[in-house]
């Protein structure tokens, strides 16, 4: 008979946040299949579980796979665990979990702490709905394409960005969405958590350090703020031509100033100038 692989939620930061349920877990597997075996060791330590570990992240995922799923299919319990959180949740496990499915192996989720959810909650934005968009593309054409086609989104969007690019992020968010309202988690549950919400330029004044996670949620586009963007499109529409004809700037770098001066998004500006240039 086959055995069971437990999808296990682990504490984001603050190791109290654990379920008893995922105590028990862990120590009544065979196997613990962690994204970092040395962060895990640390949680394992603190609980004193001592079931062996194995490495199981992005690199060799597939590689390991393989052999999860023949200990599965000898009846061995398996835990899935990431470095924090929930598992698969921009982080390995997907494909594994999809595969038990397929050789007709139990999959039993064990929930727990989500940075997702924290940061969300803590926003103070509606919850009802939203959508969570993982890492932006750390390169910037690839991530402009990205933020342009998130502009217009009607619920709050939750992200996560790393400490070396957060900066650029936030410049470059502020560039495309206009100074919309944003709320920042950094290091949250941990020692040094730190929760900044307001305008985009305010948040990037705001922020005391760089260094740790950083999970973002933006405020959604509202009716009004699209109705908004699509007035005084001549207005938008000559102050680029005296921009690109006076001030002799690139056709970018005018949208991107036009996008700071009106608090409008560059997509919404593209749109506002190929609208006038109707008229």
């Amino acid at each position: 008979m086959p055995g069971t692989l437990y999808v296990v939620a682990t504490p984001i930061g603050n190791l109290e946040d654990f379920t008893l349920r995922a105590i028990r877990v862990l120590q009544e597997v065979h196997l613990i299949a962690a994204e970092d075996t040395r962060r895990t060791a640390t949680l394992l330590r603190h609980y004193s579980i001592s079931t062996p570990t194995t490495s199981f992240h992005a690199h060799n995922e597939q590689q390991k796979q393989a052999s999860l799923l023949s200990k599965l299919e000898q009846g061995q319990l398996v835990a899935l665990v990431s470095d924090a959180g929930t598992p698969t949740l921009s982080d390995p496990g997907t494909r594994l979990i999809a595969a038990a499915h397929t050789r007709g192996i139990r999959v039993e989720a064990v929930p727990g702490a989500s940075a997702i959810l924290t940061a969300l909650v803590s926003s103070g934005m509606t919850t009802d709905q939203f959508l969570f968009a993982g890492f932006p593309p750390p390169k910037a054409k690839e991530r402009t394409a990205w933020l342009e086609r998130l502009v217009d989104e009607p619920r709050p969007i939750v992200i996560f960005e790393s400490p070396h690019r957060i900066l650029k992020l936030l410049g470059h968010m502020r560039d495309i969405f206009g100074d919309r309202e944003i709320s920042l988690g950094r290091e949250l549950t941990k020692k040094h958590e730190e929760l900044v919400k307001g305008p985009i330029s305010f948040v990037i004044n705001k922020l005391t350090s760089i260094k740790g996670e950083f999970t973002l949620v933006i405020s959604p586009s509202t009716p009004d703020k699209r109705k908004n963007h699509s007035v005084d499109k001549m207005l938008i529409y000559n102050e680029f031509c005296h921009l690109t004809d006076k001030k002799e700037l690139m056709r970018r770098e005018a949208v991107l100033r036009l996008s700071r001066r009106h608090g409008m998004s560059s997509k919404a500006v593209y749109r506002a100038i190929e609208e006038a240039k109707k008229y």
